[in-house]
């Protein structure tokens, strides 16, 4: 970790560095740049994903506020609850979940598998709701902790704050200095955006780096609709400044290296498109690499996309960062499994 970020708050989580590994047959069966994978589906964390990173500065902030309780939401088969959780559990605080049914997926066991089951075995405490009743669950849990002398920290949604888009920051660094080591030069970096803070995170350390002029980043929208795209891009510039002011940094982000493409989104969030599956069975026939239906599946989908119609032509290598996710997959297993 380098100087910006020691005087920060922060409870280590997760397993750092996290491997970053070459694609070969991938590569080959797209006949396209060589391809390589930020394993951050190998944080450690109650399975792993992405969140672990943010939840390091997120938990860490609620320890150094005297926090025992946290509060977070998601959808009903959220990656970020279920690391959320998993550090509650790790960091002996108390947690509640409050989770959305937003996602229209007619599987039996949606409610009761998969990241569901995980977030019950790490102790946190579900409050399942329709989507519309989210912020009256809030109000009223809120008040209940009040009364009963509770010291409660709220993450938001995706642990998508300038709090944890730290960990994103601290992650292009890191991924920076690996490329380095591999005499990989690093050109283009894609993933799956979401709440935000992931991508604004990646940006926010590129800027730190003096790095956005040579290398690009890709944000494959899997949750947004149409209308509420150029909200998404607003959010993560705003996040990405926020997390350069927390570092000291005096610099803001050019909104020009803002990526995000929403071709590859489908009829909905944690809705997987015919695209999604392919690209789940193809990684994995090619790979031996789990991807998810509903981020890292939809994600890859857009590389796949893009490297067959020539997106890439004249990059040198594109990294795809692994949000994680697998936890869900058996509840989207017939759907898998042909």
């Amino acid at each position: 970790m380098t100087a910006p970020f020691d005087d920060l708050p922060r409870t280590p989580l997760a397993h750092l560095p996290t491997p970053l590994a070459s694609m070969p047959r991938l590569s080959e069966a797209l006949n396209g740049p060589a391809l390589w994978v930020k394993r951050d589906d190998c944080t450690g964390l109650g399975t792993g994903g992405n969140k672990t990173r943010k939840l390091e500065y997120l938990i860490g902030r609620a320890e150094a506020e005297g926090a025992d309780t946290v509060i977070t939401f998601g959808a009903v088969q959220s990656n970020h609850a279920r690391q959320t959780a998993a550090a509650c559990a790790a960091r002996g605080l108390t947690c509640h979940l409050i989770l959305a049914r937003k996602v229209p997926w007619q599987d039996p066991t949606y409610e009761r598998l998969g990241n569901v089951l995980l977030d019950r075995m790490f102790g946190a405490v579900l409050h399942l709701v329709e989507a519309d009743a989210v912020n009256s669950t809030y109000q009223s849990l809120k008040s209940e902790l009040a009364t009963a002398n509770r010291r409660v920290f709220v993450i938001p949604t995706g642990g998508s704050n300038g709090t944890g888009a730290l960990g994103y920051a601290a992650c292009a660094l890191e991924l920076i200095e690996q490329a380095a080591e591999a005499g990989l030069q690093l050109t283009d970096i894609l993933h799956a955006t979401s709440s935000a803070g992931t991508q604004s995170g990646l940006l926010a350390g590129l800027a730190l780096a003096g790095r956005l002029e040579d290398i690009r980043v890709h944000g494959i929208n899997v949750s947004e609709p149409a209308d509420a795209v150029p909200a998404l891009i607003s959010r993560i510039g705003e996040l990405a400044d926020d997390a350069l002011a927390l570092l000291g940094s005096g610099i803001t982000l050019d909104r020009d290296a803002i990526r995000v493409d929403s071709s590859f989104f489908g009829d909905g969030y944690g809705l997987p498109t015919p695209a999604t599956l392919d690209a789940l069975r193809l990684v994995g026939s090619t790979e031996g690499l789990l991807l998810d239906p509903v981020y890292s599946g939809k994600a890859m989908s857009g590389l796949i996309g893009k490297i067959r119609a020539g997106h890439f032509e004249g990059s040198e290598s594109v990294v795809f960062l692994h949000t994680g996710g697998s936890a869900s997959l058996p509840v989207y297993g017939e759907a898998i499994v042909r």
